[in-house]
């Protein structure tokens, strides 16, 4: 059984600067032990504040391997890319631009498909296992209980014989890591904010919840899940 260990920030500011803690110390305990150091990050404006102050981190970023745990199939000017919303923060200039950052290949390819596949192998060659291991697996939880691009009621989230697959929500295709390598991950934070999450939040830590219900409940990691969640989020727990 999983088991979540919740930590509380005071708001929003107070989250973004401890993810951002959080992140830099699985690095340079991965760097301990390990030559280079795969972390996996959501999208979203939630996070978007820590990959700033991650951003200005003293590590030895050139050592590190970025990856995104989903991306939409939009080219990367647009505003809804996540690997825009990495380059606007964690690789602005600063420290954290000399990691290697491995964007998703979204539309420069012939299709989902297609992408989906390029992200599997692309992950392959970066990770040891099989699965895939990060170091770290930075998620966020969406208010309908997904994760990654795991949406309720898509085909996405019983995907459990690739790494990749294509998650179809709001609208856009989505190239997306899947549940077992969510899972195989040595350090999974889970990154909450706002109190339309209250509901999403009591959903993943119930031993009772049904994946199909929340998706975000199929990320099973050996070690405990982090959750670093605001007040307002954390309210209904």
């Amino acid at each position: 059984m999983t088991n979540y260990r919740i930590e509380r920030a005071r708001d929003s500011h107070d989250l973004a600067r401890k993810a951002s803690e959080m992140i830099a110390a699985q690095i340079d305990l991965a760097l301990d032990q390990r030559d280079r150091c795969q972390i996996a990050l959501s999208g979203g404006s939630t996070p978007a504040r820590a990959y700033s102050l991650l951003g200005q981190e003293r590590l030895p970023w050139d050592r590190v391997d970025v990856v995104l745990g989903d991306e939409r199939w939009v080219s990367a000017d647009e505003e809804s890319s996540n690997a825009g919303m990495l380059r606007r923060t964690l690789l602005s200039p600063g420290p954290g631009a000399s990691a290697a950052f491995h964007p998703v290949p979204t539309v420069e390819l012939e299709s989902p498909e297609a992408s989906a596949q390029a992200f599997a192998d692309q992950i392959s060659q970066l990770c040891s296992g099989a699965p895939p291991v990060f170091d770290v697996m930075l998620l966020g939880l969406g208010d309908d209980g997904h994760t990654a691009s795991l949406f309720p009621g898509t085909e996405a989230p019983a995907v459990l014989d690739r790494w990749t697959t294509i998650g179809r929500g709001k609208g856009l295709d989505r190239i997306t890591l899947t549940a077992p390598v969510l899972s195989a991950a040595r350090q999974v934070i889970f990154l909450v904010s706002g109190a339309g999450k209250q509901e999403a939040l009591r959903r993943l830590v119930d031993s009772s919840e049904s994946p199909d219900r929340t998706p975000a409940r199929l990320v099973q990691p050996a070690s405990d899940v982090l959750v670093l969640a605001d007040q307002d989020a954390a309210a209904g727990l």
